[in-house]
């Protein structure tokens, strides 16, 4: 038996992740752990991008605020949207990223790291800025995947429909 490839409509995991993130956030008042229990912030910020059907019949819509006061999005993910894109704000101690997400791939756009001085006092190693800078960029992919494998391990457990009749009841109060 030849397996046909997998469309892209066919994958919605993406926005399945996507759109359980905002809600999680919210409810956690955007306050998360590791899975070694070192906390950090997620929540979304001024933008989100929901759709639903494929081809002529797609639907999108785009939505910009200021903080989660997202009500057009969240209206939209009551008619079934999900979330297509969205820009996420991490933070931990005192330090803060922003990037936007696109669900159908994890592609990452306008990425931005807590400020890092360039300026070099004498003596100090020239390479210290760019691999600081590595550092917070590998710090932010790393609670992105934290969230990621706990989303996968609800995602595909007996506790999903619980989680999704959570959900469901977020939505009825947007």
């Amino acid at each position: 038996m030849i397996l046909e490839p997998l469309k892209a409509k066919d994958l919605i995991i993406g926005q399945d992740y996507l759109t359980w993130l905002w809600f999680r956030s919210e409810q956690n008042n955007g306050q998360w752990q590791t899975v070694e229990g070192a906390p950090f912030g997620l929540a979304f910020e001024g933008r989100v991008m929901v759709q639903s059907g494929e081809g002529e019949s797609l639907e999108t819509a785009v939505c910009s605020g200021p903080g989660a006061e997202l009500h057009e999005a969240r209206t939209g993910l009551v008619r079934g949207k999900k979330v297509q894109q969205a820009k996420l704000r991490l933070e931990e101690d005192g330090h803060e990223w922003r990037v936007t997400v696109k669900a159908e791939d994890f592609s990452l756009s306008g990425f931005k790291t807590p400020k890092v001085d360039f300026h070099l006092e004498e003596g100090q190693d020239p390479d210290g800025p760019f691999l600081e800078k590595m550092y917070l960029l590998e710090r932010a992919l790393f609670f992105f995947d934290q969230l990621f494998l706990r989303f996968l391990k609800l995602r595909f457990s007996s506790d999903w429909d619980k989680e999704l009749q959570a959900l469901r009841s977020w939505l009825d109060r947007a």
